[in-house]
């Protein structure tokens, strides 16, 4: 049952954009009709299965999506540059849907100072605050939401002290990865179109 939980979680978030485990997980176990106590597939699982569903079923217009966000991302992380910006999640991975957002990490040294350069730049923006750990430490961070070159970006603005800090999404949960300008624009050289 597990495994047939991460194939149709992986399905969920390929076919209907969504991006969050836990929401893709509880969905496909409710379809299954498996019951509440049945142990839920981890998210490495999900995963697996989901690189495995888009190299068979989305084998052309992934790699093309997952390209074109990460030169987005990589636009937008010059943008930001003064702000020590890192790409994370599902775009970095590659395992992002076609609605996917997004993410960079900045470490400017006051939270302020992004939102003046967004104001000052005439970019609307939604703004509320989140929390990402460290060990046993909570690290509380600013999230910028708005849209940059019609594609989702979510900024999560940290302390710079915070830069040097191996940052989860959760207590419990693995190290988040993240990438910084040169090797965002590595990934971008190595997947542009070949002429």
């Amino acid at each position: 049952m597990r495994a047939r939980i991460a194939a149709a979680a992986a399905r969920l978030m390929a076919e209907d954009g969504i991006d969050d485990f836990a929401l893709a997980k509880r969905k496909a176990a409710r379809q299954l009709g498996a019951p509440q106590s049945e142990a839920l597939p981890g998210n490495d699982e999900v995963e697996t299965e989901l690189r495995a569903y888009r190299a068979l079923y989305q084998a052309e217009e992934h790699p093309e999506r997952i390209a074109e966000l990460r030169r987005i991302a990589l636009d937008a992380m010059l943008a930001f540059e003064r702000f020590n910006p890192y790409l994370t999640g599902a775009v970095l991975k590659g395992t992002a849907g076609p609605y996917a957002e997004i993410e960079l990490q900045l470490f400017p040294e006051s939270p302020k100072e992004v939102e003046i350069f967004l104001l000052e730049r005439g970019m609307s923006f939604t703004t509320h605050e989140g929390r990402r750990f460290s060990g046993d430490r909570a690290h509380a961070m600013s999230v910028f939401s708005l849209t940059w070159q019609d594609a989702p970006l979510k900024l999560s603005v940290f302390d710079p002290r915070d830069e040097r800090v191996a940052l989860k999404t959760s207590q419990a949960g693995r190290v988040m990865d993240r990438a910084g300008v040169a090797e965002v624009g590595a990934l971008v050289q190595e997947t542009a179109p070949k002429r």
